[in-house]
């Protein structure tokens, strides 16, 4: 009869376990970097301040114009505005960061000139 009662409860450890292992390894994979993720965001939304160039999460990169309670006005082009929410910020460009590509860029290759 005891021998019945101690293997029961070898089978509720054989259970438990990787249950834990389960959590744990969901944990460290999927809630701890989600936590992580949303503190870094909530850090950039909080450093937003007017002239700083930002990227948005569609890609677009502007400078911000004005910050209000939970929007940014971002200035997209000379003397155009949107409004954005603030969560559409993904971050702030600094000087040394790889921005805007300028697309009219004035580069003359030899192979195109006629002689």
């Amino acid at each position: 009869m005891n021998f019945a009662q101690n293997s029961g409860g070898g089978s509720t450890l054989g259970f438990l376990l990787p249950l834990v292992l389960m959590f744990a390894i969901f944990y460290f994979l999927i809630i701890r970097p989600a936590r992580m993720r949303q503190r870094q965001a909530a850090q950039v939304q909080s450093s937003l301040t007017p002239g700083s160039q930002v990227m948005t999460t569609a890609g677009l990169f502007a400078t911000v114009s004005s910050v209000e309670d939970d929007a940014v006005v971002l200035e997209v082009a000379p003397g155009v505005h949107s409004r954005y929410a603030k969560q559409a910020v993904l971050r702030v460009i600094n000087p040394g960061q790889p921005g805007p590509v300028d697309s009219g860029a004035s580069s003359t290759d030899e192979s195109e000139s006629a002689p």
